[in-house]
């Protein structure tokens, strides 16, 4: 009979196990527009991640596949940012406050008001911005990240290691992944 039960505890604790590394790994990103992300920093305010990109983009495309997708990236992600993604070349107004930011037609391509005030002119794809909880930009990372290098970046702003010390000093001192207790 004792055997009965460890096996049962066995398998359920296998289970449990199981049911836990699968939801890990299919952690998401959730993804906000930027009004969005802004209406919830009024409730609860946080920094801001905002992956700018553009539908030609490959590195963008690259980036979406392996660093956003990383189970460990998505869960900090969405548990210390807004996370948002802006098409740097939307059509779409965005009001933020008084403000509106619109598209802008150059010629063949053209480029959002929005993300050239986030970027500061710099139109680089992908570039990552982050931005404080008073919706200020802290700084603005250009080109591909993996997993890895993205989870320095995030440890760096989440902990505000960027009031002390340059990214070198912080990513020099940093051991491995993001902290898994979140």
């Amino acid at each position: 009979m004792n055997s009965m039960f460890n096996k049962n505890l066995f398998f359920a604790a296998l289970l449990i196990f199981t049911i836990s590394a699968v939801s890990h790994a299919q952690e998401k990103v959730k993804w906000y527009s930027i009004t969005e992300a802004v209406e919830l920093n009024k409730k609860e305010p946080r920094m801001m991640v905002i992956d700018v990109y553009t539908d030609w983009c490959g590195w963008c495309k690259r980036m979406d596949a392996s660093t956003f997708s990383n189970p460990v990236v998505a869960e900090y992600m969405n548990r210390h940012f807004y996370p948002v993604k802006m098409d740097a070349e939307g059509k779409e107004d965005i009001t933020i406050g008084d403000q509106t930011y619109r598209f802008v037609d150059n010629g063949s391509r053209g480029y959002h008001e929005l993300a050239a005030a986030i970027l500061q002119g710099r139109m680089s794809y992908p570039s990552i911005a982050y931005l404080n909880s008073s919706l200020q930009v802290v700084q603005v990372v250009p080109g591909y990240k993996t997993a890895s290098q993205f989870e320095k970046y995030l440890a760096y702003f989440q902990e505000k290691a960027y009031e002390t010390q340059t990214f070198m000093q912080f990513a020099e001192n940093f051991k491995g992944k993001v902290p898994s207790e979140f």
